[in-house]
């Protein structure tokens, strides 16, 4: 047996002997592992969810005909079903509804159960009692699937409000081949038409095209016969659109993850460069015995993996655990609103779980890295006369390599993004941070130069410690740095981010009262009759609508929302970025910033819509701010769009009122017009309320993750002095024998560790700025396409950092108290 293999439990030992330390690492890495872990396995639950759902709706369709949201003349049914590439066609019309008493929605949809038996027979009902077949087409039945009836119950009656318009529906069976976790309710396709006004409108077709034609071919055989606003696409292409739009979200939330894992890999950092340190003596007398460096460098290397692959495992086991958590509070997009109506079945994929347990390895393995290197480096005879601390790797620093760090970030901000993910901004943050880290010791140099002199004995002391052991510096702080840089990006960002959204919110607001028909989502509109008696209301002065509309621009990009509201030539009231570019007077049409990045358009342009039907170029007038749609939306005058298309009915209405009148008089008085709770009537502020408690929600997982962040960075300072303290016995007993009390000595730890951390937060907080900025300008607008103006939080980050000092100053006290207890005597002999 080789000397290396005669040694292991020489190593192994040691990890049992510095048991805080180990188990703080692990913990630390375990968390990482645990939140990277529980993001991807509710994402790929939920979008494997959502993807079985469209497969059902498309079933054996080879290609399917989608509009907008309130489709499109089913005339069009007959022109393809008729056509020689189709063998068989698939008509459907699909409404979100709300059930009574509660705010969730539920998707309707009218089948032709004679053609969804040829196309897609999953959306075939079963009726109860023996009814057969025929038992779907009875104008008040409905079919719940599995996940509909057990969130709504699966009662004889199912009441639901659709618009202004309250249904009772006759639960008349179930589903059985829609998924799972698919939240859907079937009835006939006439029904669905008469009871939800959507009389002669259809909103997808199925196309199972004939053998021998491919979806190429009749693509461009079909697509002329289509009016403009409807496309053809293959029914992987929605899978494809929503995997996209939520990718970035979570990416986003990793990406946070993965920085949680390289603090608990700064971690192992500290606890292995300490733990070189203090048994520099018994590697010398193992490389004496034949042990060589590149076995000694291996097994300390091996140390670290060992416990990142045991907080891999125990992360991993987290991670599941936290996803049924987040799941059952959150949902399937964790409140980010991706795959609403789907309710995820979480599935553990044992490559999945062998992939984060092998990431929680690799933190280990290259936290050790550098340690082991300085180690194996040293010649045994240096490592016999070594002080306690000289060997702390990383002390002198490498100011220059830092610069280049930072110009490649800054360059890395300029990439444009890559397959839809900012993946030079994510570099940047990289190099933001490993280039922090090597400025630890410089930063340390100037902050000591700034000091104040302190006159006690202690606080002299703790200074020149500062400056003579930057080598301690960067142990003790490279996790505190990491943690602080983590916190402050995301508080500025969300900070920033939601200082923004209430300030777009107010002034989207102007209104006293807004009113919109049905709920949560629900279908419904406010005919011309009901925006008459809005209008002529006691106490209204004026009421402005707004009607909502979903446009297909094309075959490949996401549906994009259409806004028709009173708006003037030049935009006033909106949140603007850009324009106006058009002659006043003119319908010119304010597009979002995510047309903007997504389509090219600028002011001054002249882009064709589809609306009714028909194409409409108008002139593109300026940009503005949309934080509610991250496919990209329009805003059109309502003038303009009725003229356009005919259709004079709206979906809100924003009432100001007379002056003395009384606000909640008109609520109630609103609310009388149609039948109860069919109107949402809302005032500014609760939606203000509604929209950021929503916001808060979204951004939930960030917070936890700072807060992981910052105990794992505290933990990683009372680790760090714990074993520099009982390194220090010696130092400890000859500043005794020199007269310095061991409150003296408390007062010089206290001094040392808030010197540690405070380096460390300083440079957390300069890095965190800059990590923000890239969030902000970069990460964020390339994910969401989205701007938004700078607001930092001042006195939360001042009060963060003087607390995080405090708390590392006592982290130290309470570290070296043990080395404190011996008497002076036998600390001093300890090591002579």
């Amino acid at each position: 047996m080789s000397v290396a293999l005669r040694l292991a439990p020489v190593f192994l030992g040691a990890l049992a002997r510095r048991r805080m330390t180990t188990l703080l690492s692990c913990a630390a890495i375990a968390l990482g592992v645990a939140l990277g872990m529980g993001v991807q396995v509710i994402h790929e639950a939920a979008l494997a969810e959502f993807g079985r759902g469209l497969r059902s709706l498309a079933g054996a369709a080879d290609l399917q005909v989608v509009g907008p949201r309130d489709g499109f003349d089913e005339a069009l049914y007959g022109v393809l079903a008729a056509r020689p590439e189709v063998a068989a066609a698939n008509p459907l019309v699909e409404v979100d509804v709300r059930p009574a008493g509660r705010d969730e929605t539920l998707a309707v949809l009218g089948v032709d159960v004679f053609a969804a038996a040829e196309v897609a027979p999953a959306l075939m009902p079963q009726a109860d009692g023996g009814a057969g077949r025929l038992g779907v087409l009875a104008e008040d039945a409905v079919f719940l699937s599995a996940a509909a009836a057990e969130a709504w119950g699966a009662g004889a009656t199912l009441t639901v409000q659709a618009g202004a318009a309250t249904l009772s529906l006759r639960v008349a069976g179930s589903v059985p081949g829609v998924g799972a976790g698919r939240r859907l309710a079937v009835m006939d396709i006439a029904a669905a038409q008469r009871l939800f006004g959507r009389l002669g409108r259809l909103s997808r077709i199925g196309l199972r095209l004939a053998e021998g034609v491919s979806p190429a071919q009749a693509q461009r055989a079909l697509a002329p016969l289509l009016p403009a606003g409807v496309i053809l696409e293959v029914p992987a292409a929605e899978e494809t659109r929503s995997a996209s739009l939520s990718r970035s979200y979570r990416v986003n939330l990793a990406l946070l993850a993965a920085i949680a894992l390289l603090t608990g890999g700064f971690l192992v950092f500290s606890a292995q460069a300490l733990s070189v340190v203090r048994r520099r003596r018994e590697f010398a007398f193992l490389r004496a015995l034949g042990l060589s460096r590149r076995s000694l460098m291996a097994w300390l290397v091996g140390e670290g993996a060992i416990i990142g692959g045991v907080g891999g495992v125990f992360g991993v086991a987290l991670g599941l655990g936290l996803a049924w958590m987040a799941v059952q509070a959150l949902g399937g997009d964790l409140g980010a609103g991706y795959f609403q109506g789907v309710a995820p079945r979480l599935i553990v994929d044992p490559l999945t779980c062998a992939g984060y347990a092998a990431l929680g390895v690799a933190a280990g393995a290259l936290g050790a890295w550098w340690p082991a290197r300085e180690a194996a480096r040293v010649a045994p005879a240096q490592a016999l006369k070594a002080a306690a601390d000289e060997a702390l790797p990383g002390g002198s620093g490498r100011p220059w390599a830092a610069l280049t760090l930072w110009c490649l970030a800054a360059a890395a901000c300029l990439l444009p993004p890559i397959g839809a993910l900012p993946i030079g901004g994510y570099g940047a943050v990289a190099g933001i941070l490993a280039g922090a880290i090597l400025f630890l010791p410089t930063i340390a140099r100037v902050l000591s130069r700034c000091l104040p002199r302190p006159r006690s004995v202690a606080g002299r002391l703790a200074v020149a410690r500062l400056v003579a052991v930057p080598g301690h510096v960067v142990v003790a702080a490279a996790g505190v740095l990491t943690s602080v840089a983590l916190a402050a990006a995301m508080a500025i960002m969300v900070t920033s981010f939601r200082e923004s959204v209430d300030a777009w919110l107010t002034q989207l607001l102007p209104a006293d009262i807004y009113v919109r028909a049905g709920r949560a989502g629900a279908a419904g509109v406010l005919d011309e009759a009901l925006q008459a008696r809005l209008a002529a209301l006691k106490g209204v002065a004026d009421v402005r609508f707004t009607r909502h509309e979903q446009l297909r621009l094309d075959g490949h990009g996401a549906p994009v929302a259409l806004i028709a509201r009173p708006v003037s030539a030049d935009g006033a009231g909106l949140p603007r970025v850009g324009g106006p570019r058009v002659p006043s007077g003119a319908p010119g049409l304010w597009i979002s910033e995510a047309m903007a990045d997504l389509y090219g358009w600028q002011p001054g342009m002249t882009v064709t819509l589809p609306l009714a039907g028909r194409a409409v170029t108008l002139p593109v007038a300026g940009v503005w701010r949309d934080y509610a749609r991250q496919t990209g939306s329009v805003l059109l005058d309502l003038e303009a769009y009725q003229r356009f298309t005919g259709d004079r009915r709206v979906h809100d209405a924003a009432l100001t009122l007379a002056p003395g009148a009384s606000a909640p008089d008109v609520a109630r008085a609103v609310a009388a017009l149609a039948p109860e709770g069919s109107l949402e009537v809302s005032r500014p502020g609760e939606i203000r309320a509604i929209t950021l408690g929503i916001f808060d929600r979204t951004f939930a997982v960030t917070y936890l993750l700072e807060a992981v962040a910052v105990l794992i960075g505290l933990a990683g300072v009372a680790a760090s002095f714990a074993a520099l303290a009982a390194a220090r016995r010696r130092e400890f007993g000859m500043l005794r024998h020199l007269g310095v009390s061991r409150r003296e000595i408390a007062a010089m730890l206290a001094r040392e560790g808030a010197l540690a951390a405070g380096v460390g937060v300083l440079g957390g907080l300069l890095a965190g700025g800059a990590i923000a900025l890239v969030l902000i300008e970069v990460v964020n607008r390339q994910s969401f396409h989205w701007s938004m103006d700078l607001h930092v939080p001042w006195g939360s980050l001042a009060v963060f950092a003087l607390t995080l000092v405090a708390l590392a100053a006592l982290a130290a006290v309470a570290a070296g108290r043990q080395a404190m207890r011996r008497e002076a005597v036998w600390a001093v002999r300890e090591e002579g």
